[in-house]
């Protein structure tokens, strides 16, 4: 099956037709094009007559619809291929009707499955390719949450902020150091038992990394006082070590021959393009998963995405789970060397977020407009007075990125109804991941925000690590660094209004104004049990299991 031969068909029925406008629907040079068109005929496709000169008009007959004769045979492969097989054929250009048929047939082996030898695997679905599953590079919600499942971390925080053992069975806590005592017998994925000498490497490595190292400015050293006991020390004091620990980019790995190795409830047992696939760790040192299997596999963008067992048909009953999924804000970049530099100029823009902020879910569906505050539960009772509109020398740059479009949409329309002249940058999403410090390329982007665990630490996380989208905004602003100072001397219980302080100072400064709450609602089929929201409000699948029919 070849997508150029389908996307000819869609766009148009026989019939007279330019050559260069079949080359342009095919994104194809004009050469190109014909020697397509030359086998296709040949293959009995279509009959096509080449206009004679310049300009005149070809003539193109189809001999077979391609459409329905593709469909079956994509039925076929969805029947009775892996699914990753048939799920690059959904990408093609169907028309409206057959993709419909294809992605209700698709959705059918999506869910949970036991094979004849009692294999137990969950299929699904993902619309984002995995960018990384290394700890240090996990900088994405989708990616953070893969390496939730395979690597383990010293300590767990929950949402709460309650700290409870994970590779670490007990800690002794004081002024200036942190003692950890590791559990026995942990096993990584390469069947190595785990050491003290692991985790100080990995946890040097991690305070040393670029992206990372401000957040463990406290900590002067770390090393091992025996074989299964790790310490330690931040002479200055560090409030929150406990906490870091509990990051997933602290989570504990080992490098060898070539790969990167967890001991985690999952280990990764394949990883391409189309799949990745987890498969139970029987060694694993906690309770091993009630899964065989997890599959991860590439769908199109606009897949709904539906956690079924195979016992249940497209119309069985679901039930919806919610999980939060962050906030959106709008940052600034005020360290660049454009209009978006001038107070009023970000003033103005802020003026004209507020006045428009409650149509934001017009665009965007599960946003909940917010002019309150990033954290939930809080109000900074900030009112952005009504502004005249500033000269501006030229347009502004909005950066933006496809997955986040009609947001972007949203902000560009609502400036520019107010005056405001603006440009989109647009961006891969691995792209932006990579564009921040100060050399971002845009004068101002909506960024979604997703709180790994406890909303007091993840909202310092946001601010202080490197690879923020803040980062760079506030490098220069003497007054929330001295704030940001502040952190790590004083006890976690207080970091609240720390928060507060800090957001305020960005609310004033035009830097970082709240957009919305996102929450997303995820269908499951009924029989799925002992469902877990989990780090960046994604399932935990270690503990996930279906009830049996007997």
């Amino acid at each position: 099956m070849e997508k150029q031969l389908l996307t000819l068909w869609n766009s148009g029925s026989s019939g007279n037709v330019k050559h260069e406008e079949i080359a342009k629907a095919l994104d194809l040079s004009t050469k190109q094009t014909t020697r397509y068109i030359k086998k296709w005929a040949d293959q009995g496709w279509l009959e096509y007559t080449a206009g004679r000169g310049r300009g005149n008009l070809s003539n193109l007959v189809w001999l077979k619809d391609v459409e329905a004769i593709y469909e079956d045979q994509v039925m076929t492969i969805i029947n009775q291929e892996a699914v990753e097989e048939s799920s690059k054929y959904l990408l093609y250009d169907w028309s409206n009707d057959s993709k419909l048929r294809l992605l209700n047939q698709f959705r059918l082996r999506f869910g949970y499955f036991q094979s004849a030898d009692e294999i137990d695997k969950l299929i699904v679905p993902r619309r984002h390719k995995l960018l990384t599953l290394h700890p240090l590079k996990a900088i994405d919600m989708q990616s953070a949450n893969m390496v939730a499942n395979v690597f383990n971390r010293l300590v767990a925080v929950d949402e709460n902020g309650v700290i409870k053992p994970e590779l670490a069975h007990a800690w002794d806590v004081g002024e200036f150091h942190l003692r950890l005592y590791l559990h026995k017998g942990v096993k990584f994925h390469d069947g190595s038992t785990l050491t003290a000498d692991d985790v100080v490497t990995c946890l040097n490595r991690l305070r040393n990394h670029v992206y990372f190292n401000s957040l463990w400015e406290p900590v002067a050293e770390v090393k091992s006082a025996a074989p299964l006991v790790v310490d330690l020390f931040f002479p200055e004091g560090c409030s929150y070590c406990l906490q870091l620990l509990g990051m997933m980019n602290s989570s504990i790995y080992k490098e060898s021959n070539g790969r990167i190795w967890g001991t985690g409830a999952f280990y990764e047992a394949e990883n391409s393009e189309d799949k990745t696939s987890l498969k139970a760790f029987d060694e694993y040192f906690q309770k091993r998963p009630l899964l065989d299997v997890v599959d991860f596999v590439q769908v199109p963008r606009d897949f709904e995405i539906t956690y079924r067992s195979s016992s249940h048909t497209k119309e069985a009953a679901t039930f919806q789970v919610e999980s939060d999924t962050g906030f959106g804000v709008v940052v600034m970049n005020a360290f660049r060397s454009t209009d978006i530099q001038r107070q009023e100029v970000r003033g103005y823009i802020h003026y004209v977020i507020a006045k428009h902020r409650r149509t934001i879910s017009d665009y965007h569906k599960r946003a909940l407009p917010n002019g309150k505050s990033c954290l939930v539960g809080y109000d900074q009772c900030f009112t952005v007075p009504e502004m005249e509109r500033p000269h501006f020398n030229q347009a502004l740059v909005l950066k933006a990125v496809k997955h986040s479009e009609q947001s972007a949409i949203w902000l560009k329309e609502a400036l520019e109804q107010e005056g405001v002249p603006v440009k989109v940058h647009w961006m891969s999403f691995a792209e932006k991941l990579s564009d921040h410090g100060t050399e971002q390329q845009g004068d101002l982007f909506i960024h979604g925000e997703v709180l790994e665990m406890n909303q007091n630490f993840s909202f310092f996380y946001f601010l202080k690590n490197s690879y923020s989208p803040l980062a760079g905004a506030i490098s220069k602003n003497k007054e929330v660094l001295e704030c940001l100072d502040q952190y790590a001397q004083t006890p976690f219980t207080e970091w609240t209004s720390l928060n507060l302080q800090v957001e305020k100072l960005l609310l004033e400064s035009s830097i970082m104004i709240p957009l919305y709450y996102e929450k997303r609602h995820v269908p499951f089929s009924a029989d799925l049990m002992n469902i877990k929201i989990s780090h960046f409000g994604y399932v935990d699948y270690s503990n996930l299991w279906v009830r049996p029919s007997i």
